[in-house]
C-alpha cells in the first residue's frame, strides 16, 4: 500500500476527472493520501475531500505565496479547520523566494504565526522551502517544540543533517528520477530510511518516464523503485517503510 504524503488533488488540473481518478487510485496500490492545502479555499476543499473518502487526510494551511491575504481571522479558520478528525498536520506552509512578492518579511511572519499555531495545537508541519533555506532554518530553530517534514525537500546534505537531528522527516517527489537530480540523491543516500516520506506533489513534478505530464499519486512507484535503487532495497520494502513512516509521522492508525 502506497502513501502519497502530498497531494493537491484540489488544484484545478483534476476539474474534470477528479472523483474517477481518486476512485481509480486503489487500483494503483494507492491505500493513504495527504492533501495538502494553500489558502482557504484549497483548505476547505481538502477537508471536503476527505469526509467523501475515507483514506484521504487533510492539512490545512497558507502557502507562502498567499501570505498577503493572511490574517488573525485566517489564524481562527486554521484553528477550526484543526478540530475535524481528519486533519492531521498544517501545510503547507513556509517560505518561497523564487518570486519577489509576496514581500519577505510578510512570508517570514505568516510562517511564524503558523508555526506557533501548530505548536499550540500539537500538529505536525508540512514546510515549502523554495531557495529560502537559511531563512526557514533560522525560523524552525526558534519553534524547537514543532515537528515535521520538509515537503519536496531541495536543501543540501549539510542542511538535511540538521533538520533530520530535529527529528523531522523529509519529502522525495519525482525529482529524484530526473537526471539532473544529483544534489537530491546525495540527500536521499544520507538519510535514514526510517525518515523518508515519498510525495508526488500532484498534478506537478511527474516522475520520469511521465515527465511534463499530470501527475497523480499511482506514479508514485517509480520515486519508490529509485529510492529501492539507491538505498540498496527492494521497491516493495521502500513502500511498506514509507507508508509506515507517513502513518507514524501524521498518527493515522
Amino acid at each position: 500500500m502506497i502513501f502519497d504524503t502530498h497531494a493537491h488533488y484540489t488544484d484545478e488540473a483534476f476539474d474534470e476527472d477528479r472523483n474517477e481518478l481518486i476512485q481509480s487510485l486503489r487500483d494503483g496500490r494507492v491505500g493513504l493520501v495527504m492533501n495538502n492545502s494553500c489558502d482557504a479555499a484549497s483548505s476547505e476543499a481538502a477537508l471536503a475531500l476527505s469526509e467523501k473518502y475515507p483514506f484521504i487526510y487533510a492539512a490545512v494551511g497558507w502557502h507562502p505565496e498567499g501570505a498577503e491575504e493572511f490574517d488573525e481571522g485566517c489564524v481562527e479558520k486554521l484553528r477550526r479547520w484543526a478540530k475535524h478528525p481528519k486533519v492531521r498536520a498544517i501545510g503547507e506552509i513556509g517560505l518561497d523566494y523564487y518570486y519577489e512578492t509576496p514581500e519577505r518579511e510578510l512570508q517570514k511572519r505568516v510562517f511564524r504565526r503558523q508555526l506557533e499555531l501548530a505548536a499550540e495545537l500539537g500538529l505536525p508541519v508540512v514546510v515549502h522551502d523554495r531557495e529560502a533555506h537559511e531563512d526557514c532554518m533560522e525560523i524552525l530553530r526558534a519553534f524547537p517544540e514543532v515537528r515535521g517534514e520538509f515537503h519536496c525537500y531541495s536543501g543540501s546534505a549539510e542542511m538535511a543533517k540538521e533538520i533530520l537531528a530535529r527529528g523531522w522527516y523529509l519529502g522525495f517527489t519525482g525529482v529524484i528520477t530526473f537526471k539532473n537530480a544529483r544534489k537530491a540523491i546525495e540527500v536521499l543516500e544520507i538519510c535514514p530510511p526510517e525518515r523518508i516520506l515519498i510525495e508526488t506533489d500532484c498534478p506537478y513534478l511527474a516522475p520520469v518516464p511521465l515527465r511534463g505530464k499530470r501527475n497523480d499519486s499511482r506514479n508514485l512507484i517509480y520515486v519508490a523503485e529509485r529510492i529501492a535503487e539507491i538505498k540498496g532495497m527492494s521497491t516493495q520494502e521502500v513502500i511498506c517503510l514509507t507508508t509506515e513512516n507517513g502513518k507514524r509521522f501524521f498518527g493515522i492508525e
